[in-house]
């Protein structure tokens, strides 16, 4: 693969709404863009807790125990439904607070099944692999700057209101509790 047809799989595949996302958008409507720029360097940990172990020697891990990938499909779809049911909650409510911190985008990010793609199918290349995952970093930065972007943009046309921002949170909770439907029934199914 190319590096231009890398840099398109890897958009495609990151631009896509899913958990991490859903996080940023949060992040960018609650905090502005600046204070969701202060989450991308949790998100690109998370995803290189994931990427660069299974670059590395993933397909081999897997290929040996089948029931490793169902694990991290089920242990997602567990973390994405804890996210869902957190988002909500009335913000007030016990352990509601915000929607997004470090924390937890990080552990959704390294949970994320987009980052077994990336770690099993695109990135690894021997030759290129360093290369390659400083293109995926460039690329997550930018990624998770256009979701906060969208996100502060909800923002600056009125979503601070409490009743807005609830919407938001709600909308975002159904979208994740979506996830963790279709990946139990993936890993289920597997």
């Amino acid at each position: 693969m190319t590096g231009f047809e890398l840099t398109l799989a890897v958009l495609a595949l990151l631009l896509t709404p899913g958990p991490t996302n859903s996080l940023m958008l949060l992040a960018g409507a609650e905090r502005g863009l600046t204070g969701a720029m202060r989450l991308i360097p949790a998100e690109l940990a998370g995803y290189l807790l994931t990427v660069v172990p299974l670059s590395l020697a993933g397909a081999a891990l897997l290929a040996d125990h089948d029931g490793l990938r169902t694990g991290l499909t089920l242990a997602a779809a567990v973390w994405v439904a804890v996210l869902a049911v957190k988002l909500w909650r009335v913000p007030g409510e016990a352990g509601a607070g915000r929607a997004v911190d470090g924390r937890a985008l990080l552990v959704t990010t390294a949970l994320n099944p987009k980052a077994l793609i990336f770690g099993l199918v695109l990135l690894p290349s021997p030759d290129r692999l360093a290369a390659n995952l400083v293109l995926f970093a460039g690329l997550v930065a930018l990624v998770a700057v256009l979701w906060a972007g969208i996100g502060a943009l909800i923002r600056a046309g009125g979503t601070r209101q409490p009743r807005a921002m609830l919407v938001l949170r709600r909308l975002a909770s159904v979208w994740l509790a979506a996830i963790s439907i279709a990946l139990i029934a993936r890993g289920v199914g597997a």
